[in-house]
């Protein structure tokens, strides 16, 4: 399993030390307002985990906790996966792949969330090797699609993913790797 590193973030593949912190963040009804619209229990957060560590070790990438190096904190979470057509419980191999994150409030706005999706993104470009990456949101979370901008994710229009009709963006390995230098020049936001 992939632990990644960034100015700020420890991105750790999730374990059950997580659980506690991943289910205040995934219980908060803000937090789930723009993902499934109901707040976790406890218990589905541990589903989570467990199916999250059988796909580390199965595929080798998944679900990071985000930690906060200076605090030690979880912040949020982030993944690498596949899209899936459906609302079903696991990704569909052949479907392409996404990058998706979410924070706790209180985190919003400091571009932590698109400090991780860079490091995310240049994990899956160098070790999977997709010729493009998928990032969807609904269409009324503008402060994820303006994370996808940033990253230099070009719109894809509505597209049906998870059940539902989901904007769609989507990068080309060769448009990530152009962007590269411009990014590194950049602060992260």
């Amino acid at each position: 399993m992939t632990q990644l590193t960034t100015s700020r973030l420890r991105l750790e593949p999730y374990a059950d030390a997580h659980l506690d912190a991943l289910n205040a963040l995934n219980a908060d009804p803000e937090v789930y307002r723009f993902l499934s619209g109901k707040p976790e229990t406890r218990e589905e957060t541990l589903a989570i985990i467990e199916r999250v560590k059988a796909r580390w070790i199965e595929i080798g990438y998944s679900w990071w906790a985000f930690i906060e190096r200076d605090s030690g904190e979880l912040v949020g979470a982030g993944c690498l996966q596949n899209l899936r057509r459906e609302a079903t419980p696991l990704p569909d191999p052949a479907c392409p792949m996404e990058i998706g994150w979410r924070l706790r409030r209180e985190r919003w706005g400091r571009g932590l969330a698109t400090e991780a999706a860079v490091a995310i993104a240049d994990f899956a470009f160098a070790t999977r090797h997709p010729d493009e990456l998928f990032a969807v949101c609904i269409p009324e979370n503008a402060a994820s699609a303006s994370v996808m901008l940033r990253l230099g994710m070009q719109p894809e229009g509505l597209q049906r993913w998870y059940g539902k009709d989901l904007a769609t963006y989507r990068i080309s390995a060769a448009a990530w790797r152009a962007n590269a230098s411009a990014r590194e020049a950049k602060p992260a936001r």
